[in-house]
C-alpha cells in the first residue's frame, strides 16, 4: 500500500535544506511526496521561531492540522526545527494532535526516530542539543533542478543579544570536509550545477575542529586527493574549504552564507577572487552603524572595522556584490545611532539590504533591556532607511545598462510566463522577454544584455 508524505517549511535557507534531507529521509523509508496534506500519512511541520510573526503563522498551521488529522487516523504530525526546540514539551501539551517533536540537531537521524515510532506509536520529544552527528547521510529531495544548498556546519556561538539562534540550533559543528565534498560531487553527479554553502557563520567553519584537536577531520580525503595542502586546512578552514570545493569538476557556480563581519579574512576574500566558480558576490550582515548599538548586540566589531572589510572586498573584488542585513530600533537606539547606521549605508555603498524592525524574543538579552523604541519610530525609521538604500541599489543597477551579463535561467516568472528570469554571478535578478529564451532550460548559462537597471532587478535581451 503506498505511503505518503507533505512537508510544510517555514524560515531560512537552512531550514529549506533541513527540509529537504527530512523528504529525502522519508523517500528512504518508501514514502511518497503528496502536495495534498490530507493524504499524508506523514505531515513535517519544519517551524521558525527568528520572529513573532513566523510562529503565529506556524501555530496557526498546526491548529488547522487537527482537524486534517481527524479525517485521516493514524496520520503522523511531526514538528521540527526552531520552535520544536525552543518550546518542547509545552507545544506537545498545548497541540496533543502533534506525534513527535524533533529539534535542530536531529535532521540527521529522523529516519531513525520516525523508524522508532512506527514500532511503539510511543509520542516523542527530542531536544537534546549534544549528541546528534553533523554528518550528512543519505538523500535529499531537492526542490530547485539545478541549484543545491550544502549545509557545511549547525549552531551558531555568537550570541548577539538579540539573535534566539545559537539557543535552539545550539553551539558550532562543522561537517568534515569529506562529507561536504561527497555531498557536492553526489549533487553534481545528479545534474546540479550551482551549489550554496549555508551556515550560521561560514567564516567559522572548522574552527570547532581545530579547538578540539580533530584536525583529521579537515585534512584527510582532500590531501590525499590534491586538492589542497594540509597546511592550508588548517591555516583558514573555510577559506580552504572554498578552494577545494571550487576544484570539483562539474560544479558552475559556488555561493556561500552567511558571513560575520567580525570573522571575515582577507584569506576569504582572496579565495574569491582567485577562485574560478566562486561567485563575486559577499553577504555581509552590517546591522546597526552605530558603535554604541553595536556593543549593545555583542557584535565584535565597529563601524570602522566594518567600512574596512568592505573596501578590502572591492580591493581584491573590485566587480562584487555587496549586500547586507540591518536592523532598526534596537532597545536604546537614539535619532544619533540612527543617523550613524544611514551614513554608514551610504559610504558603504550596498547593492541591496535586507532592512528589518527590531522584534523582542524571549529568552534573549534584548528582549529584557530597557529603552525599548516605540513602534511607531521603527516603522519611520525604516521607511527613512529603504530610502537611502533603495536610492543606493538603483544607481548601481542603472550603471550596468549597456553590460553583458551572464546570467544563470531559473525559468518563467510566476507573475508572466511570457517573461523569464535568472540571476548573475554577483546574485542580481534579471528578467529578459520568453521569445528570446527559446530552448532555455532551467540551470542554463546564457548572455543577458543589460537595458534597464531597476531597483530590485535589472532587465535585458539575450545575446546569441
Amino acid at each position: 500500500m503506498a505511503k505518503f508524505y507533505h512537508v510544510l517549511n517555514y524560515g531560512c535557507q537552512m531550514n529549506e535544506s533541513d527540509a529537504e534531507h527530512y523528504a529525502g529521509q522519508l523517500k528512504e523509508l518508501d514514502y511518497t511526496y503528496t502536495g495534498d496534506v490530507r493524504q499524508a500519512d506523514v505531515v513535517v511541520v519544519n517551524t521558525c521561531c527568528i520572529r513573532e510573526s513566523a510562529e503565529l503563522k506556524i501555530l496557526g498551521k498546526i491548529g488547522e492540522l487537527k482537524h486534517v488529522k481527524a479525517q485521516h487516523p493514524g496520520q503522523i504530525i511531526c514538528v521540527t526545527g526552531c520552535m520544536a526546540q525552543k518550546d518542547g514539551e509545552a507545544l506537545l501539551k498545548k497541540y496533543p494532535q502533534i506525534d513527535l517533536l524533533l529539534g535542530t540537531s536531529y535532521v540527521n537521524s529522523f529516519k531513525d526516530v520516525i523508524r522508532d515510532y512506527l514500532e511503539g506509536h510511543r509520542k516523542g520529544v527530542y531536544t537534546s542539543l549534544e549528541v546528534q552527528s553533523s554528518e550528512f547521510e543519505g538523500q535529499r529531495v531537492r526542490e530547485s533542478g539545478f541549484s543545491a544548498w550544502v549545509p557545511i556546519m549547525y549552531g551558531c556561538n555568537n550570541f548577539c543579544t538579540y539573535c534566539i539562534v545559537p539557543y535552539v540550533r545550539g553551539r558550532e559543528r562543522s561537517r568534515s570536509i569529506a562529507n561536504i565534498l561527497e555531498e557536492v560531487r553526489a549533487a553534481v553527479a545528479e545534474g546540479y550545477t550551482e551549489i550554496t554553502l549555508l551556515g550560521q557563520n561560514v567564516d567559522s567553519y572548522g574552527k570547532d575542529f581545530l579547538r578540539n584537536h580533530e584536525e583529521e577531520k579537515l585534512t584527510s580525503v582532500t590531501a590525499a586527493a590534491g586538492l589542497i595542502s594540509d597546511e592550508a586546512l588548517r591555516k583558514e578552514p573555510f577559506a580552504a574549504l572554498l578552494r577545494a570545493v571550487d576544484q570539483v569538476p562539474g560544479v558552475e557556480r559556488i555561493h556561500f552564507m552567511s558571513s560575520h563581519p567580525r570573522d571575515m579574512t582577507e584569506e576569504v576574500i582572496k579565495a574569491v577572487a582567485e577562485g574560478t566558480h566562486l561567485c563575486e558576490h559577499f553577504h555581509v550582515a552590517l546591522q546597526s552603524g552605530s558603535d554604541r548599538i553595536l556593543k549593545a548586540m555583542n557584535r565584535g566589531y565597529t563601524g570602522e572595522r566594518f567600512l574596512e572589510l568592505i573596501q578590502m572586498i572591492r580591493k581584491y573584488v573590485p566587480k562584487a556584490s555587496i549586500t547586507t542585513d540591518i536592523i532598526v530600533g534596537f532597545p536604546g537606539e537614539t535619532e544619533e545611532d540612527f543617523a550613524a547606521t544611514c551614513k554608514l549605508v551610504e559610504e558603504a555603498k550596498f547593492d541591496s539590504a535586507f532592512t528589518f524592525i527590531y522584534s523582542k524574543r524571549s529568552g534573549t538579552p534584548a528582549a529584557r533591556m530597557d529603552d525599548q523604541v516605540p513602534e511607531d519610530v521603527k516603522h519611520a525609521r525604516l521607511e527613512a532607511l529603504m530610502q537611502v538604500q533603495n536610492n543606493r541599489s538603483l544607481c548601481i543597477n542603472r550603471r550596468l545598462e549597456g553590460e553583458t551579463l551572464e546570467v544563470m535561467a531559473e525559468g518563467p516568472t510566476e507573475k508572466d510566463p511570457d517573461t523569464w528570469s535568472g540571476r548573475t554571478r554577483t546574485g542580481k535578478l534579471v528578467l529578459w522577454p520568453q521569445q528570446e529564451a527559446a530552448e532555455i532550460r532551467p540551470g542554463q548559462l546564457v548572455q543577458i544584455k543589460i537595458e534597464s537597471g531597476q531597483t530590485w532587478l535589472l532587465k535585458g535581451r539575450r545575446v546569441r
